[in-house]
């Protein structure tokens, strides 16, 4: 296949996360400049509010107000009219920073987390993926998730898969209408489940490391792959149909498609995903491409 032709649309960013496409824009979380921003087509920055506490995922309830993963302090907040407001303190109930979400058709809000320290260097740890309902109610969804992050729905609600970056798979449950989930099953599978309490380690284990994410019209996913440098195209049971580097052999962490038919690919890029280099620097650039099956489903 030949190489698909990648452009910058957005540089000068810290680190990018959670883009979401939305009302002929995109949408994007900066960490370390501490804002959610929409990017119009032509590249021009709009910045919609400032997290205190760095924000991750985004998504839109049935009424429109937007949701927003609060990392550091592990909040879920709601923005609606220009306020910023707190829809769920998930204190005490995750391990590490509040990460990547999707929102569904009915409100339910599906939040990861990192489940260990990974910027102060902790061991490695199962954590839960957490529901928020609209009224700000909070229930564990499911258990033993090895680093959940980037999650998708099918285009007919019945279905969510969420990504583990340090378990080497996605995997999937069925969505109930309550936000419920069950029927927990492998989605793909890229090798073992790493064996080690250590990060460096277990990090060596790691075939294929998922982060953000985002599902086409022919039930793949198109995967961030944090610690492969690429955007990978996965099918179910986990084969790499086609992979995409971005230029100065950056990483790639979070990716969207979107744009009028769908078919364009977002590309969260950076030298790195290490909070002491990416906190004061510049260096994050937002790319995109064109490829051959449009979006599905959500985010």
């Amino acid at each position: 296949m030949a190489e698909r032709d990648v452009t910058a649309l957005f540089e000068g960013g810290a680190f990018f996360e959670g883009p979401r496409w939305r009302d002929g824009t995109w949408w994007v979380s900066d960490f370390y400049r501490q804002t959610v921003s929409r990017i119009a087509p032509d590249g021009t920055e709009t910045v919609v509010v400032e997290v205190e506490h760095q924000p991750s995922g985004l998504g839109w309830l049935p009424d429109g107000s937007m949701v927003i993963s609060s990392m550091k302090d592990h909040k879920v907040l709601r923005y609606a009219d220009g306020a910023l407001s707190t829809l769920a303190d998930l204190s005490g109930m995750v391990g590490g920073h509040l990460n990547d979400l999707v929102t569904d058709a009915n409100g339910h809000t599906f939040v990861g987390n990192f489940g260990f320290d990974l910027m102060g260097g902790g061991d490695p740890a199962p954590a839960p993926l957490i529901r928020v309902d609209p009224d700000g109610a909070v229930t564990v969804a499911a258990e033993d998730l090895y680093f959940p992050n980037g999650t998708v729905i099918t285009p007919d609600g019945s279905t969510l898969i969420v990504g583990e970056t340090m378990g080497n798979r996605y995997t999937a449950f069925d969505l109930g209408a309550d936000g419920s989930l069950t029927n927990r099953r492998p989605w793909a599978v890229f090798g073992e489940l790493p064996t080690t309490s250590s990060f460096a380690e277990g990090v060596a284990q790691i075939k294929v490391s998922p982060d953000g994410c985002t599902l086409d019209a022919e039930g793949h996913i198109w995967a961030a792959d944090a610690l492969g440098n690429r955007c990978v195209r996965v099918a179910p049971g986990g084969g790499i149909v086609e992979e995409i580097r971005v230029p100065g052999g950056l990483g790639v962490y979070a990716c969207q498609l979107g744009g009028d038919d769908g078919t364009t690919l977002l590309l969260c890029s950076a030298p790195d995903f290490f909070e002491h280099n990416r906190v004061a620097a510049r260096e994050a650039v937002l790319f995109t491409t064109t490829v051959d099956v449009p979006h599905a489903g959500l985010p």
